[in-house]
């Protein structure tokens, strides 16, 4: 007999036929109706029991969370809710659960409830619905790039250098915490530790990819990602998932079309692929703003925020423009802002960056042409000598999503930015050969795998997108 998911069963019915299902409780009523999810689907299938034809015992065993195997046959439902039921003639019991002591009860947890159970909580609708999201989204990256002649780069997890220039990396080192050994000078001698150097958890495959992208001409990244940041917002995690494409030949315009081209592409798959799940978790958003005050309430639906970036042009703007928007728009001059914009060289808040995006103009934006005093070394120096070609994309709801920039191709600047940050030459040798030997104008983004789940699941932390969150003092799982 094939043993059906509970989705197949749903989507093509077989009909007066013996089906086999498994999967877990999530209730039984009156001794007679389980409703049984296998995670295939947002929705349940109910199996009927004649309490004659079981044993006594064997119905005491099914409770909230136990794990069966049903098999019977497959009919039209009379009952509200359902198109099918099977009508149980066998159940077998994989794994019992204490009803008294299993977390995940059927009835509304709260999120902060939900992370002390993450190894639980995927059994609720939910957390089933975001991961099942999660997965669709990592597909449709994939595609894109595979589809648009990428190919897929792993970028090391243990590095030596630090791409972004924020410090805030955690240590890899096999050297005993409590007796390391010294140098004369007493500190740590690194020479000593597994690599022979100071060595760190990666914060950005960027710089690998740079260089593989100089031999295959276009690559992308998509793997793990760390941050030692002391920070405990609905907006951080300290480890998280990154896909950075990079690719040779392409300017800033480049970069920008194909970041648009790529987001309007992965956002539409989820609005042919997910329907039931995006439902699900727009009317769980819409439960949630109605608790909100009306000054923070979301003018737009989920899916609708989801189309109103697949239907709309982005705008394109320097930085320059914007900071006069922003400088003359009502938020700023009434003192609404809580980051004031008086000068030009501000690094712009979410803030700033919804305004643009839901106030002003009413569809996603990309800014160009940073200050490069806020940007990374490794942007290229605009012929102003004050700004990089750097873009940011701006979503309503979320602020900045994407980053990247065309880089800088001249290893005379390259170096001259270097030095003026106290890079040592020497951590970047490898990196400044890139422009020694066949150098060519090239660009790249980095999308944050986990901001873009946050944003097409509608989501209000960051740490319920990510199957086990690793937060400060937070890695129990």
């Amino acid at each position: 007999m094939k043993s059906y998911s509970i989705n197949e069963l749903l989507q093509s019915p077989p009909l007066k036929q013996k089906v086999e299902v498994n999967g877990w409780v999530k209730t039984f009523r009156s001794n007679r109706f389980i409703a049984l999810n296998d995670g295939s689907t947002i929705k349940n299938i109910q199996c009927v029991v004649d309490f004659e034809r079981f044993d006594e015992d064997l119905l005491k065993k099914i409770a909230t969370g136990a794990a069966l195997k049903i098999k019977g046959v497959l009919v039209e439902s009379l009952g509200k809710g359902q198109s099918v039921e099977i009508q149980a003639e066998e159940i077998f019991v994989h794994g019992l659960s204490d009803p008294d002591s299993y977390p995940i009860q059927p009835k509304k947890h709260s999120m902060e409830f939900l992370r002390e159970q993450a190894h639980l909580r995927i059994r609720t609708n939910t957390f089933a619905a975001v991961m099942r999201v999660r997965s669709a989204l990592s597909f449709a990256i994939h595609a894109y790039f595979q589809k648009n002649g990428f190919y897929y780069f792993h970028a090391p997890i243990i590095t030596g250098s630090d791409a972004e220039g924020a410090g805030e990396m955690f240590r890899v080192s096999t050297l005993d915490p409590k007796n390391p050994p010294l140098t004369d000078s007493g500190e740590v001698n690194y020479k000593e530790d597994f690599f022979g150097k100071e060595t760190n958890l990666t914060v950005s495959g960027q710089l690998e990819a740079e260089a593989y992208a100089m031999g295959l001409g276009k690559v992308y990244t998509f793997g793990p990602t760390f941050r030692a940041e002391n920070s405990n917002t609905s907006r951080h995690l300290a480890e998280f998932w990154m896909i950075e494409p990079e690719m040779a030949f392409y300017d800033l315009k480049d970069n920008m079309d194909l970041a648009e081209d790529f987001i309007k592409n992965i956002i539409s798959y989820l609005l042919e692929n997910c329907e039931e799940d995006l439902a699900f978790l727009e009317n769980r958003l819409l439960d949630e703003e109605k608790t909100k005050p009306m000054a923070e309430r979301s003018d737009m639906k989920l899916t609708e925020r989801l189309k109103f970036v697949v239907d709309n042009e982005f705008i394109r703007i320097t930085y320059t423009e914007a900071i006069d928007i922003l400088r003359n728009s009502k938020p700023n001059k009434k003192k609404k802002f809580q980051y004031l914009i008086n000068e030009w060289g501000a690094d712009l808040q979410s803030e700033h960056e919804r305004y643009l995006v839901e106030k002003h103009f009413k569809c996603p934006v990309i800014l160009f042409d940073y200050p490069a005093k806020i940007k990374a070394f490794y942007m290229r120096l605009n012929e102003d000598g004050k700004t990089v070609r750097a873009m940011d994309i701006l979503f309503p709801g979320i602020g900045e999503i994407v980053g990247g920039s065309q880089r800088e191709e001249r290893l005379d600047v390259l170096k001259e930015k270097i030095a003026a940050l106290g890079i040592d030459e020497k951590e970047l040798w490898w990196y400044l050969d890139l422009r020694k030997f066949g150098t060519a104008v090239h660009s790249g983004f980095g999308l944050g795998f986990e901001r873009m789940v946050q944003f097409t699941t509608g989501m209000g932390n960051i740490r319920d997108v990510i199957p086990f969150p690793r937060t400060p003092q937070n890695a129990e799982f």
